[in-house]
């Protein structure tokens, strides 16, 4: 299958470069994967300006039989630009390890881990790989956080901490050795240098624009204190609201279902337990079971101060349930949308069931739909550029099998979590 060719940014010891990266394709039952180079050299240059003039003009280097790289030289500048979730500080990689191994850190030193291993390969930097492969807590960082707890995952943090205070000078001496900065068309860099000027120029504009519209709001809001009829803006109103548990609505390809889920501390907790979330066919079957009792002793949302306040006005026969629609969640057609591509996909749509599976998945303290979504992952890019549009990116290929099967394999992990009641 072939993937994209990515616009990355490396921080190395000699300073931020960009270079691109193309993920491992199939091609004539093969797998690849590449860097822009040619045999033992990196290409590697200081702004996308030199990498768009480069590509441009370029009629040697190891992308040239890319199944996507014809469409790369007609790229504009901006284009060219790694985005956030393609930037790679294996630099910083001492002062990550020195931090507690929380989700955050752990998935910034798994992605630059990542494509450390991705160049070792492809440049045979057997260096590299014994010093990753020297102990375990490398190959662990995609797992997340559980690894790395309890007394055992203390340890597996300390020895990966260790490995990199004594090891990783050599793994940045190796990378930075094959960085070489090629020649460009002067011609050609001084257009693609205008291009890149004008893109900074109309990003810092379209800031100061917003900007002045805030402050232009906050002028009204502080004006308006003095206005005796201003009226300030109500937020979510209603029994719900006010304890702070929310209905849903799950539309899967057989049914569809209703059940609760809150946020405690910003931590998704459903009405269920042990990772399974009891579902109900309508809501008169919900505020039944609310009202009973009975088979709900254990759910995790007993655990909410408010809990009570739900069960007593089931009890009394007040409970109404009204599914608000953001909280409503269509699981039904997505994977044929992905199969077509990003234009086939409705955002609202996928940012949902993502928000509902990525919820469910944390809930139950699994890390399978995090690995998947990772923006280092064929799935995790596409859904990126859907959710987060940005003319500086290119743009997926198809074709997308790879990508559907992945999303499948998701959507079937959550909806075995369902337990119709």
């Amino acid at each position: 299958m072939a993937q994209d060719i990515i616009p990355i940014e490396l921080g190395l010891p000699q300073g931020d470069v960009v270079t691109l990266w193309a993920p491992r394709w199939r091609e004539d039952g093969e797998e690849w994967e590449a860097f822009l180079g040619d045999e033992d050299d990196l290409y590697a240059f200081p702004d996308a300006a030199h990498l768009a003039a480069f590509v441009r003009t370029s009629e040697r280097h190891d992308l040239l039989d890319h199944p996507a790289w014809d469409a790369v030289p007609s790229l504009n500048v901006p284009e060219l630009i790694p985005d956030e979730d393609h930037t790679y500080d294996l630099v910083g990689v001492p002062e990550l390890v020195a931090e507690e191994p929380d989700v955050w850190h752990i998935a910034e030193l798994a992605e630059i881990v990542g494509i450390v291993r991705s160049l070792a390969d492809v440049c045979d930097l057997e260096e590299v790989h014994e010093i990753l492969d020297s102990t375990e807590g490398f190959s662990l960082l995609d797992q997340g956080t559980l690894p790395f707890t309890g007394s055992v995952g203390v340890q597996v943090w300390n020895d990966l901490s260790e490995t990199v205070s004594q090891k990783w000078d050599s793994v940045l001496d190796a990378i930075d050795g094959l960085v070489t900065q090629p020649e460009v068309d002067e011609k050609v860099l001084e257009q693609t240098a205008e291009e890149l000027a004008a893109f900074h120029e109309e990003s810092a504009e379209a800031e100061a624009g917003t900007e002045g519209e805030e402050d232009l709001e906050a002028l009204d809001v502080d004006s308006s204190d003095d206005e005796p009829d201003a009226v300030e803006e109500e937020g979510p109103v209603g029994f719900w609201a006010e304890v702070g548990i929310d209905p849903i609505k799950i539309i899967t390809s057989g049914a569809e279902y209703y059940t609760l889920r809150c946020y405690l501390d910003d931590a998704p907790v459903f009405l269920g337990s042990e990772g399974e979330i009891d579902v109900f066919t309508s809501t008169g079957a919900l505020a039944r079971a609310l009202a009973d009792g009975k088979d709900l002793a254990d759910t995790d949302l007993a655990d909410v101060s408010t809990w009570d306040e739900v069960l007593a006005k089931a009890t009394a026969g007040e409970l109404e349930i009204e599914v608000d629609p953001e909280n409503t969640y269509v699981l039904t057609g997505l994977d044929a949308d992905i199969a077509e591509g990003p234009e086939a996909i409705d955002p609202t749509q996928l940012e949902l069931a993502v928000e509902l599976i990525t919820d469910a998945a944390e809930w139950a303290g699994d890390d399978s739909a995090e690995t998947a979504l990772a923006g280092n992952e064929s799935l995790g890019w596409l859904v990126s550029f859907v959710l987060r549009p940005d003319p500086t990116r290119l743009e997926p290929s198809a074709p997308f099998d790879a990508e559907q099967g992945a999303w499948r394999k998701l959507v079937e992990t959550f909806e075995n979590r369902l337990t119709v009641a």
